[in-house]
């Protein structure tokens, strides 16, 4: 076991090598490059200023070889120095250091609610199979993957400033400073968040806990003459529970908060998945 847990330690290694490399190669394959950019914008804005493009090529070490650029590159990685934004002062450091924690709050406000919201859903419709209440809960889900979370999103910014004159708040409220201003902040990011990836983790607990519920175990459950609330209880919902909370994580981590943050009106603050 210690050979084997060695042995898969020592393959991380060259698989970070090997995404590096893949990573460095693909970002210098897509056509243009960053002082093409840099020169288009500021033609565009001065039309009689350009910039020297070698001396900007000296600037960024794209003067050397590639391979050069490469081992330049991973070094200020292990230096701890991540690179600098070429159009503001912000480090890549200060930039994680300042959203990662409204990235991390939000992430995890919004599973909360997708959670809450799929898991005693899901679990209902697999316990009520076939039945009018499954096919109800089912339709939601659907509905719950179909509406898009960006038109929610919209709605929630235009339809309340106009009937109510109230909008969601612009700035940022840190959780240290006001604990139910951030709360009250992230609310309805959080719940749009959350009720857009619950539809695919509700069909995900419905599918978990059918399979669940026909295992033999289960089936000595039932032959005992426990009550049904303790077989889903203790017994299934165990198990049902171990992939669907691990899949809700990796939607989380795949969707980000992004795109319904930036529609929910907190621009000055945008996360960064």
């Amino acid at each position: 076991m210690r050979a084997y847990a060695i042995r898969r330690f020592l393959l991380i290694i060259p698989t970070l090598i090997i995404l590096t490399i893949l990573v460095f190669l693909i970002v210098r394959l897509i056509p243009g490059n960053v002082i093409d950019l840099m020169v288009a914008q500021r033609e565009a804005r001065f039309a009689e200023e350009s910039l020297d493009r070698d001396a900007m090529e000296k600037m960024l070490g794209l003067d050397v070889p590639i391979h050069t650029q490469y081992l330049r590159w991973i070094g200020d990685i292990f230096r701890g120095d991540l690179g600098k934004s070429l159009w503001s002062s912000f480090t890549l450091v200060q930039a994680l250091r300042q959203k990662l924690p409204v990235t991390i709050e939000l992430s995890l406000l919004s599973m909360l609610v997708s959670l809450g919201l799929a898991i005693p859903i899901g679990m209902y419709a697999a316990i009520r199979q076939d039945t009018v209440g499954d096919y109800i809960m089912r339709t939601f889900s659907i509905l719950a993957l179909a509406v898009p979370s960006f038109w929610i999103a919209s709605l929630i910014m235009i339809w309340p400033s106009i009937w109510w004159d109230w909008s969601p708040t612009m700035e940022y409220i840190p959780l240290v400073k006001d604990p139910l201003g951030n709360l009250g902040q992230f609310m309805l990011p959080a719940a749009i968040m959350g009720l857009f990836t619950s539809g695919g983790t509700m069909r995900i607990t419905r599918t978990m806990m059918l399979e669940v519920m026909r295992q033999d175990y289960i089936r000595t459950a039932w032959a005992k003459g426990l009550r049904e609330r303790m077989v889903v209880l203790r017994h299934a919902a165990k198990n049902t529970l171990i992939p669907v909370i691990t899949i809700d994580l990796w939607i989380q981590l795949n969707h980000g908060p992004s795109g319904t943050a930036n529609n929910c009106g907190y621009r000055p603050f945008l996360c960064l998945c």
